[in-house]
């Protein structure tokens, strides 16, 4: 149940939206007052407090779990990228920093948006030494900024997993790497980040990206892509109940929507529209355990060729001989072992 306890701990960190706001951040107010502040920036940009507010969140040790921290780290990137002119001003005021969180300020600057983000991060890396590794890959690329995170990892086609499978040294050992491509579909704090990034700029862009993840909602290849897209609706339908502009955001974006998003997003907007989040968030639940009780469509849909058998290998054979692909050595050996090799092979690319 460990992804119906996620999706359910997140559905509670909604805000109330009634909380009153204090005029000022006391850099000694608790995590809770900071919350609310955030939350209700938008609607009343409050500039001269953002260093306040940051500094209670490094003393609250928000970013402690950085996987947890991602609305408070999309605050701090949309807050420096919103005022171009003040940015480094801005930045100088977070100082000192923790040690161990210093690498806020350096994703921050990455995700700020600044066309010089560059040459910030350049001018405050000889107050972070112990960072210096993570900068290096940030100014390289080979780190990506939050524009350039892509939604999901590019699948290899049948012809390109094939083409490895029988070039690959079949008595070579097979060392497995950590997988740290970083996605939408696999990282579920960027769509924290997305909206902490709103909640400072009130900008459009972060939510076009929460809406092109809406079609995982209605996915059942992985638990991660049916809980980002899950949660990507709840959040949209839940903020916009107290945001009219997101509303009416979110309404704009129905006429000119693909159909695959047309569906979650008019569910979204009929669950702001009247107030009924309980529905989405239970109809996500649900999607959950089932996925993980039935399995992905890909693994069910295995199961089906599974039985068409030997007639699934002769048709991959001639295709491979119609797009000229001799070259793969596809071994066209018609008989209930190969058969069952190549259901083996798929099994393992799922």
């Amino acid at each position: 149940m460990r992804y119906a306890a996620f999706l359910t701990a997140l559905f509670l960190l909604i805000p109330p939206a009634d909380a009153a706001i204090p005029p000022e951040i006391d850099p000694n107010a608790s995590l809770a007052v900071v919350q609310r502040w955030i939350y209700n920036y938008r609607g009343k940009p409050d500039y001269a407090h953002v260093p306040a507010a940051v500094r209670v969140l490094f003393h609250a040790q928000t970013f402690k779990e950085p996987e947890s921290a991602g609305i408070y780290l999309g605050f701090i990137a949309g807050a420096i990228g919103s005022n171009p002119a003040r940015a480094e001003q801005l930045v100088d005021s977070f100082f000192p920093v923790p040690p161990e969180d210093e690498w806020v300020v350096v994703r921050a600057i990455a995700y700020s948006g600044l066309p010089d983000w560059r040459n910030l991060l350049r001018k405050i890396a000889p107050r972070m030494p112990g960072r210096q590794v993570m900068i290096d890959d940030y100014l390289a690329g080979r780190l990506p900024t939050l524009a350039n995170i892509p939604l999901e990892e590019t699948k290899p086609g049948m012809l390109d997993k094939l083409r490895g499978a029988f070039t690959r040294n079949p008595f070579a050992k097979d060392d497995k790497k950590v997988n740290t491509q970083l996605t939408f579909a696999n990282s579920q704090d960027l769509l924290d980040t997305l909206w902490g990034y709103y909640f400072a700029t009130g900008s459009h862009l972060p939510i076009e990206r929460i809406i092109s993840m809406l079609p995982w909602s209605k996915s059942r290849d992985t638990v991660d892509k049916l809980t980002v897209g899950s949660m990507a609706r709840y959040t949209l339908a839940s903020y916009a109940v107290r945001d009219t502009e997101l509303r009416e955001f979110l309404r704009s974006q129905l006429a000119q929507a693909p159909k695959d998003v047309k569906v979650p997003l008019g569910e979204a907007v009929d669950a702001a529209d009247t107030v009924q989040l309980a529905a989405v968030r239970k109809e996500a639940l649900a999607a959950v355990d089932e996925l993980k009780t039935k399995g992905s469509d890909s693994r069910r849909n295995l199961d089906f060729w599974g039985q068409v058998g030997v007639g699934a290998v002769a048709l991959g054979c001639v295709s491979a001989a119609a797009l000229g692909q001799v070259a793969i050595g596809i071994p066209c050996v018609i008989g209930g072992s190969a058969s069952q090799g190549l259901l083996s092979f798929w099994e393992k690319q799922q």
